[in-house]
């Protein structure tokens, strides 16, 4: 048969409509991997499977079947490995634009109070960290510490983080107008850090900014300096009216530059 009569199949919309949802969405899997121990995972599989396929093509019975019975138990494996990625990943998804349609936060005089309560901390060298609820709720991280139930003011959160406080250690939860919890403990990131300078604090504001969309402030004990942590990005070197702004506040400013955790320490 000649070539120009094989019935070659003609694409239509739906074919490239696929075939583009198909390319973001390796595109978006690849990215999010980027940076992550999950990658060097997907290497290690990626050798296994094309150590199948040339036992498969050379005839070596033995490793053909001990690799079968691996991918075949593999995927429960996966679901265990895997399990921080996974759960970064659906956190992610609510994250997108859509959804923060439909997040909330605090009102603009609990975004003042909780800048003067930065300043306050900053200037003093205290360190803090106060993550504010979103969408996401934080009730598994508020089992870890002290429940209360106490409008947001900056002299209250000045008390908590105090250096003779029983909960200066922890985090404090935010939800709404409310603190609701104290001295929580908050997961670590499981990404590696480059800063040596970025403490337990920070890599626990960038765990749970990567697990949940709160927004999570940070003062540095060592440096004073004030950050924030969102969708796994810090930011350093943020003023109280950047604060303010950022929490939906009145004042203006312009945050310091995002710090993204890229290699182990």
């Amino acid at each position: 048969m000649p070539l120009g009569q094989l019935p070659f199949p003609t694409p239509g919309w739906r074919d490239l409509l696929e075939i583009l949802i198909v390319a973001y969405v390796v595109y978006a899997i690849l990215r999010f991997l980027v940076g992550t121990r999950a990658l060097q995972i997907v290497f290690g599989l990626l050798v296994l499977a094309v150590t199948y396929l040339l036992a498969f093509l050379l005839k070596l019975s033995m490793i053909t079947y001990l690799l079968g019975v691996v991918f075949t138990y593999g995927a429960f494996a996966a679901l265990v490995v895997f399990q921080p990625e996974l759960r970064q990943a659906l956190a992610r998804l609510g994250q997108t634009p859509v959804f923060r349609l439909f997040s909330a936060g605090p009102g603009p005089a609990v975004a003042e109070e909780i800048a003067k309560a930065v300043e306050r901390l900053s200037r003093s060298a205290t360190g803090a960290i106060i993550a504010i609820e979103r969408e996401v709720r934080l009730d598994e991280y508020l089992e870890s510490g002290t429940p209360m139930r106490a409008t947001v003011s900056a002299d209250l959160l000045a008390t908590i983080f105090s250096p003779y406080s029983p909960m200066h250690d922890g985090a404090v939860l935010v939800r709404g107008e409310e603190i609701v919890g104290a001295g929580c403990i908050l997961p670590l990131t499981q990404n590696p850090v480059t800063d040596r300078s970025l403490g337990t604090r920070h890599r626990a504001a960038l765990g749970l900014s990567e697990e949940t969309d709160a927004l999570v402030l940070v003062v540095s004990e060592e440096t004073a300096i004030v950050s924030v942590a969102r969708a796994g990005v810090l930011q350093r070197g943020l003023s109280p009216d950047q604060v303010s702004v950022l929490l939906g506040g009145r004042r203006t400013g312009e945050a310091g530059p995002p710090v993204v955790p890229t290699a182990s320490t």
